[in-house]
């Protein structure tokens, strides 16, 4: 059906475990999963800055893995458990787009995986395809 699914960086054990794709790519559309920013022993940072940087970095990486770059992403859903982290995340956020951001949208949630406070989710269109 010309589905890609990109998965990176996890085990064929965990790939099995695991119900989900880190991105699905359709024709010249990349539509990346949930990222929340957790380090090397899934934990979750204890500044909003870090824990953002996180989630944008395995945000780029599938993005870059599917031969497209962060500003080919058109939509970006942003959960957040405490709103009031809203200029910490942008603070970090805005560093990675070069030529105008992406739509996006910045909603509450009452809990994230891991106790996280951010899940980044994102739709990127690689133009000229």
């Amino acid at each position: 059906d010309g589905r890609k699914h990109i998965v990176i960086g996890r085990t064929p054990a965990e790939v099995a475990k695991s119900p989900w794709s880190d991105a699905v790519l359709v024709g010249n559309t990349l539509y990346l999963s949930g990222y929340i920013g957790v380090d090397a022993h899934n934990q979750v940072p204890k500044s909003a800055e870090e824990e953002t940087r996180l989630a944008m970095e395995e945000l780029k990486h599938t993005v870059e893995a599917a031969g497209m770059s962060m500003d080919d992403i058109v939509k970006i859903d942003v959960l957040c458990t405490d709103l009031s982290l809203f200029p910490p995340f942008n603070s970090v956020y805005r560093t990675y787009f070069k030529n105008g951001f992406p739509a996006r949208t910045f909603t509450g949630s009452s809990q994230l995986l891991l106790g996280a406070h951010f899940e980044i989710t994102g739709v990127a269109i690689k133009a000229g395809k």
